[in-house]
């Protein structure tokens, strides 16, 4: 499929580094300081040991000379030790002191002038190799619910693309450990660079209704059998939501009012459907494919938890319909596991 926009390429993968900056290079400022420091401190104490060609006295001036030069190079011969003591201190000492001070620059200046391009290419390499990920097309409110809890959840932070225009948005992403791409998602350029086709899932949450569905209707053309969950904010747009392609359709006013409803039935019904949504709760709803020996058996007999529904095919089945009396190779079940059984 060909892009509708610029290629791909002017979409980049960005992951926050988990050092700052500034910490790194005040932790090696410091560092080389104390090692400078160190060499000063004991050539002075030892100036005794040392001689110029002059002939003149050595001073503190010369000493500090001597010890940036022999510390940065090997010397200019002009200040010269000549104590056996002070020629020790040299070979054993000062040496590994430039060496290291040598490392710390290098290691500086990779951090802050190559990293920079080694960074672009590795993320490049990865975003050539996604694959099993979720994205999550809008970092707004919601967007950013569904990234915390799959977190929660035990989801791997790296394994989540965030796709967004929002700069602020995506640093908030970021501060998350999940990987970013500034990008617009109603385009299929941007979507084509997230890897949408290889993707496991994608969550989209634009904050808009007619940019979710078209983002919707954008994502099922390059990926067709992808499951994509869409945010909708009016009732009115959740069959156009279904049409242009989502598979699963969330009113978060909707769903706050069947709990609020349902709190009014019971003081426990509001709690437990909370239960079950949440990743801190004790119980987790949970999908998976039938097994084989259970192919036969009626759903109320599984172990694994408490079935409350098949799909077979494009048609479900609640546990009390006769169609769940007899589970069929293929079928996928949605049961209620403990919360310690859901990564099973």
């Amino acid at each position: 499929m060909h892009t509708d926009d610029a290629d791909t390429v002017h979409y980049r993968l960005r992951r926050q580094s988990r050092t700052p900056a500034w910490l790194a290079l005040s932790w090696r400022a410091l560092v080389a300081l104390a090692l400078i420091g160190i060499a000063l401190a004991v050539h002075w104490f030892d100036r005794d040991g040392l001689r110029q060609n002059s002939g003149a006295p050595v001073t503190f001036a010369d000493i500090l000379y001597f010890t940036m030069i022999t510390v940065t190079t090997v010397g200019y011969g002009d200040i010269v030790p000549v104590t056996q003591q002070a020629r020790m201190f040299d070979t054993f000492v000062v040496t590994p002191i430039r060496l290291f001070v040598w490392l710390i620059f290098l290691g500086t200046a990779y951090d802050f002038l190559l990293k920079g391009v080694w960074e672009k290419w590795r993320m490049s390499v990865i975003q050539r190799h996604l694959e099993g990920h979720v994205v999550v097309a809008g970092f707004g409110t919601s967007g950013s619910e569904a990234v915390s809890e799959l977190i929660r959840r035990g989801a791997d932070p790296g394994t989540i693309v965030v796709v967004d225009e929002r700069a602020a948005a995506l640093r908030t992403a970021e501060s998350c450990g999940t990987t970013v791409m500034e990008g617009n998602a109603t385009r299929n350029a941007a979507l084509e660079a997230a890897r949408l086709s290889k993707a496991r899932a994608l969550i989209v949450s634009a904050g808009r209704d007619d940019t979710s569905i078209l983002i919707v209707l954008t994502a099922r053309r390059i990926a067709p059998d992808l499951p994509i969950s869409v945010v909708i904010r009016s009732e009115d747009n959740e069959a156009i939501a279904h049409q242009a392609g989502a598979n699963v359709v969330i009113n978060p006013a909707s769903f706050a009012g069947l709990l609020l409803a349902g709190s009014t039935h019971g003081a426990h019904t509001a709690e437990y459907m909370a239960d079950l949504a949440a990743s801190g709760g004790r119980v987790v709803l949970r999908e998976r494919e039938v097994s084989a020996d259970e192919v036969g058996k009626p759903l109320a007999d599984i172990a694994t938890g408490l079935g409350h529904r098949i799909y077979r095919g494009h048609q479900d089945f609640c546990f009390w319909e006769p169609e769940a009396a007899r589970l069929e190779a293929g079928d996928i079940i949605v049961e209620v596991v403990p919360r310690t059984d859901a990564r099973n």
